[in-house]
């Protein structure tokens, strides 16, 4: 199965765009910790880095159920695209 990235522009400006606010959350928790922050404060900081990521990726994966995944299926390959996604889909309920 190809590995291309087959997203519109605007879904990687989008996704681009929501990296870099997440990654400036992230260096004001990083910021916190250095400075000794109350932990709660912390952890609600932290929280909200990874509901943003989890977000992020919820972009990604629908840009990709409505690409590649779609794409796969119309040629027959219907099991691998869904087994990929789910083991995916695995990893992040763990994570």
């Amino acid at each position: 199965m190809p590995k291309g990235v087959p997203r519109h522009q605007s879904v990687q400006q989008t996704v681009l765009h929501r990296l870099k606010i997440t990654r400036g959350h992230l260096d004001r928790v990083i910021n916190m910790v250095e400075k000794g922050h109350y932990c709660i404060d912390v952890i609600h900081q932290s929280l909200a880095v990874q509901a943003a990521l989890k977000a992020t990726d919820e972009v990604i994966l629908k840009n990709h159920m409505e690409t590649c995944v779609a794409a796969e299926i119309k040629k027959g390959n219907a099991t691998e695209v869904i087994d990929e996604v789910m083991k995916v889909m695995g990893k992040s309920s763990h994570g």
